[in-house]
């Protein structure tokens, strides 16, 4: 190469790069830049992102990370952007945003199978409204009052084939006597009386069908999905059966099944034997493990504290002097101090440990540290009970179990705003079956409390994380024996 030559390269090369800096210099005054503030991202591997710490279990990974993030941040798994919105001051758009910008439908999928077509998440959203307004009607006050009676029936049923004294695994029996509950208010008399065992098989195999890899591929041609699905036709046909009965005898119930049976959509339209049965199974399914779980955790605090168990007595003895020995739904409604060690128990252990929505907009939220990020739409949004029910800023000593944090004048679950205690969800979304749930757990245990002494003779429970409703790992054993005389004698 001649000097010519040479110079001429470095001209051209030097005019490349002159070029290149200007073209950068000009874009960045012509072209705006994104402004978006995106929350910070986990760090993970090529492809799979952070799927591996997901699966160790994501309360895991929010006690890692939120100390060093705070509330708001991404993890990639595979191509999917999750979010976490941790605590009440960037949670509210979680729970008040409409389903057209937070969506329930796309991240529950998996639960089409069990539920069955046309119902619940296999519907748009108009419909699901519809549906929604169904479970409302079915668990208004006038409905609470006539299930209670059936609650309370059941359990001085159960209790009753209980010995004057012995050990029990408490969690199995609230199990069995929840289920029982569940089939008499919801499924109606005819499974409770007649069909209770091949209905309470047929659950089991669709709850077995309910698996983690089912999340992710709910139609995998696996054995517990086969028995699923099985079971999922012969419930509908057992139903199908008792609807046809019923209207044919022109009989009707105190049920929830009645309740779905007469319910219309806006344009007069009633609902399908298929409709009638994919509701009541997803009734059964929202309430059964919460129930059972939650007054199983109720059960193993209040004997390992003495102090609030004497609480609650000294409250039965107080309601039925009031009351007689009469139990139904507005006595329930006054058991204030029962209340209060159930709903502290729910939120050490709320059984959903996560809840999901994808977004379908971009939003902005706010950190209690003034911090402020913009989630982009298609991200999937989630939030944590479980984590969040324990933030030192809103509840004192958050892992102690203090019932009267929620007392008048102390009420910490209203510390930080609406959603600073959100076991049963809230907003748009909270739990419809809340009331049910109360009302259940306070029957069973106002009937233990007052014919039973007990004692826990197992260590305290573990949590069961590998659950998909996070529940008590192992037996709660129990030694009861049964009072001459009931507490307000």
């Amino acid at each position: 190469m001649n000097v010519f030559d040479g110079n001429k390269f470095l001209n051209t090369l030097l005019l490349l790069i002159t070029t290149l800096i200007a073209a950068k210099l000009i874009s960045s005054f012509i072209i705006p830049k994104s402004k978006k503030r995106l929350p910070p991202i986990l760090q993970g591997w090529p492809i799979i992102g952070g799927l591996l710490r997901f699966l160790k279990g994501p309360i895991i990974l929010l006690r890692e990370e939120y100390p060093k993030l705070g509330g708001v941040f991404t993890l990639k798994i595979f191509h999917k952007n999750i979010t976490f919105l941790i605590g009440p001051e960037v949670s509210a758009h979680f729970f008040k945003a409409p389903e057209s910008d937070l969506s329930q439908q796309e991240v529950y999928q998996f639960n089409v199978p069990t539920f069955g077509p046309g119902v619940v998440f296999d519907v748009d959203y108009s419909v699901r409204q519809e549906q929604f307004r169904f479970f409302t009607e079915a668990l208004r006050v006038n409905k609470l009052k006539s299930y209670v009676n059936q609650m309370v029936s059941e359990a001085e049923d159960y209790f009753s084939k209980w010995g004057s004294s012995g050990e029990v695994d408490l969690k199995y029996e609230l199990e069995h006597l929840i289920i029982l509950t569940a089939s008499r208010c919801l499924l109606g008399r005819e499974v409770r009386d007649k069909l209770f065992d091949d209905v309470s098989a047929l659950f089991h195999d669709l709850d077995n069908g309910m698996l983690p890899i089912s999340v992710l591929f709910p139609y995998l041609p696996i054995p517990a999905h086969r028995r699923r699905d099985n079971a999922r036709k012969k419930l509908a046909e057992i139903f199908a059966n008792i609807i046809s009965s019923r209207k044919i005898a022109d009989k009707s119930e105190d049920d929830m099944l009645q309740c779905f049976i007469d319910s219309k959509y806006k344009d007069g339209r009633p609902t399908t034997e298929s409709e009638v049965t994919g509701l009541l199974i997803a009734a059964l399914f929202a309430g059964q493990h919460t129930s059972s779980i939650t007054s199983t955790w109720t059960g193993a605090y209040l004997l390992c504290n003495k102090q609030y168990l004497s609480a609650v007595e000294e409250e039965q003895k107080n309601l039925m002097e009031k009351h007689g020995d009469r139990v139904d739904h507005d006595v329930l409604a006054e058991m204030d101090v029962l209340y209060r060690c159930i709903k502290e128990a729910l939120r050490l252990h709320p059984p959903l440990i996560m809840l999901l929505r994808s977004s379908h907009s971009d939003f902005s939220v706010t950190t209690r540290e003034g911090k402020e990020y913009d989630i982009p739409k298609g991200h999937i949004v989630a939030t944590s009970p479980a984590f969040a029910n324990r933030l030192p800023h809103i509840f004192n000593d958050p892992d102690k179990y203090d019932p009267d944090r929620f007392a008048v004048g102390r009420e910490e679950d209203k510390a930080a705003g609406a959603f600073s205690y959100i076991s049963f969800g809230g907003g748009r979304h909270g739990c419809l079956g809340e009331p049910f749930a109360y009302l259940q757990i306070k029957a069973i245990w106002t009937h233990l409390l007052r014919n039973f002494e007990l004692e826990l003779v197992s260590p305290f429970p573990e949590i069961d994380w590998n659950a998909m409703v996070v529940g008590v790992k192992g037996k709660v054993m129990v030694r009861y024996k049964r009072r001459e005389l009931s507490v307000n004698q």
